[in-house]
């Protein structure tokens, strides 16, 4: 008999091990690409929308590389001016606790601070 007749279904419904999303895998990939774009930037208001976008685009493709087949990656950037106050940052999220999950990172130099959170959910 045939594959496609054996009646065994070949359509991967979970991720194996090596192609889950690792949430420390990521936040590593984060933390590589916040020192390198924001090193030493200084905070300029009519910069930060295209700078936020900058860095979500970039953020994304390098976690694509990393080979998260069938996810479905989403980066929120968020940049503020470092004045010394506090800010809170929550999300909530409906999905499956066994294949997705999320990352974040935040830094800060004199100038600015920039959080980030990527969130990998498994595509069935």
């Amino acid at each position: 008999m045939g594959e496609a007749e054996s009646g065994e279904n070949t359509y991967i419904i979970r991720p194996n091990f090596q192609h889950k999303f690792r949430a420390a895998t990521v936040k590593e990939c984060i933390r590589s690409v916040l020192k390198e774009e924001l090193g030493n930037k200084q905070y300029i208001a009519e910069e930060v929308p295209q700078l936020t976008r900058f860095l979500s685009e970039l953020i994304k493709d390098k976690l694509k590389e990393m080979g998260f087949d069938r996810y479905k990656m989403v980066v929120q950037v968020v940049i503020g001016e470092q004045r010394g106050e506090g800010v809170k940052m929550a999300a909530r999220c409906f999905w499956d606790a066994d294949t997705d999950n999320y990352a974040e990172d935040v830094f800060m130099n004199e100038y600015l601070f920039c959080v980030v959170a990527a969130f990998g959910c498994f595509h069935y």
